[in-house]
């Protein structure tokens, strides 16, 4: 009988428990009786995964609130450590969470485990010094751009580009009405989506402004509707809690289904981060916006090396889309930009456009493509 095949992998959110998801089904469809555990959620879980800690043990943000829980994450990293080397795992693969994976990765790799990293970390726009500890750390470096790619080359670090996932999942002309018509809404409404993060402290930081901006885009936008896509059970409380200060809001609170509700939008209002992408891959119009802490963006604005944060921004080289940040993070701001988008159609048409040739170039093999470079890893161990 041939010996089990025992993968770890290591997700700390949302994002990572969906690519973590579609490379579990890749990598099972080569490895069908191979152990899969470590840290996920609810979409690993779905394909067989077996997680050690909760997910939300490991989301957090910022400089302050790592510190904070400091003890348990190192008790939790600890464990995982103990775990994929005395169950002699033939791989660990870290999902993006690089402060907590890169640590994993780096001792198990010295005791000669093999390691992968799947989503780089923005090296490339600050603390590019951590390049050294990413070569040290990792066999392979996963990533989902092509900018990202070519940074790694340029140091020596083994690197697999093979796109986004999304990229490959997305349907290249998303149907609206297909998306309207699932969630009972006009085919001539104007839809406004408000996605203020998956995290409990983006939607303490964003969650009250987005729904003062809508409350205020409602009044001069004839007819507009709301759709906001809760993250999770969670999430979906404290967005309930919000929602009980604005009783005129014309507003549909969902439970998921994210897509859903960035296709059937017009317009989409969201936080910095994959759901930009999302946003971007689904052809929709948006404006990105974020806040932290003011400590903590006095110190990551001080060391950033590029000139945007958003992806679709970062991938077209040039400002495609508006990004209020911090500061620039008001209600007058967010409501200016968002009117806009509601009434510049040609603009529009040329922003969707720009967005499906981008959609297009990320189209590089996914999650498919992350297994084959990983079952070449494995094979190397044995």
């Amino acid at each position: 009988m041939p010996r089990q095949i025992k993968i770890g992998v290591v997700a700390g959110e949302a994002s990572g428990d969906q690519l973590g998801a579609g490379l579990i089904e890749a990598l099972r469809s080569r490895y069908p009786d191979a152990l899969f555990e470590g840290i996920g959620g609810s979409k690993m879980l779905e394909q067989g995964f077996h997680t050690l800690f909760p997910i939300d043990r490991l989301s957090v943000m910022g400089l302050v609130e790592p510190l904070k829980r400091l003890p348990e994450l190192i008790r939790i990293r600890r464990t995982l450590y103990q775990h994929f080397l005395n169950n002699h795992f033939d791989l660990v693969v870290g999902i993006d969470s690089p402060d907590f994976n890169l640590g994993l990765e780096l001792r198990l790799r010295k005791q000669g485990v093999k390691t992968a990293h799947y989503v780089s970390p923005s090296v490339w726009a600050w603390r590019q010094g951590r390049i050294k500890k990413i070569a040290r750390a990792v066999d392979l470096m996963i990533t989902l751009f092509p900018f990202e790619a070519d940074f790694y080359r340029q140091h020596g670090v083994p690197v697999t580009y093979v796109g986004h996932p999304l990229a490959e999942e997305i349907p290249l002309q998303p149907d609206c009405q297909k998306a309207r018509e699932q969630l009972g809404i006009a085919s001539d409404a104007r839809i406004l989506t408000l996605m203020p993060g998956s995290r409990a402290s983006e939607v303490d930081a964003l969650g009250r402004l987005f729904l003062d901006t809508a409350n205020r885009c409602q009044e001069s936008v004839a007819g507009l509707q709301l759709l906001i896509p809760a993250a999770n059970d969670e999430r979906k409380k404290q967005l309930e809690l919000l929602l009980d200060g604005y009783p005129d809001l014309h507003c549909l609170l969902l439970s998921g289904q994210a897509h859903l509700a960035m296709s059937a939008s017009d317009v989409v209002l969201l936080s910095s981060g994959t759901s930009a992408l999302e946003a971007m891959l689904l052809k929709k119009p948006m404006v990105v916006s974020y806040r932290v802490g003011k400590w903590t963006y006095a110190l990551i604005s001080r060391m950033l090396k590029v000139d945007w944060v958003s992806l679709p921004n970062l991938l077209a080289e040039e400002a495609l889309v508006p990004e209020l940040l911090q500061d620039q993070a008001t209600v007058d701001n967010l409501v200016e930009a968002v009117k806009k988008l509601f009434l510049a159609p040609e603009h529009v048409s040329r922003l969707t456009k720009r967005f499906g040739e981008l959609h297009q170039s990320l189209r590089h093999g996914g999650s498919d493509a992350a297994a084959e470079a990983l079952c070449a890893l494995i094979m190397e161990a044995e």
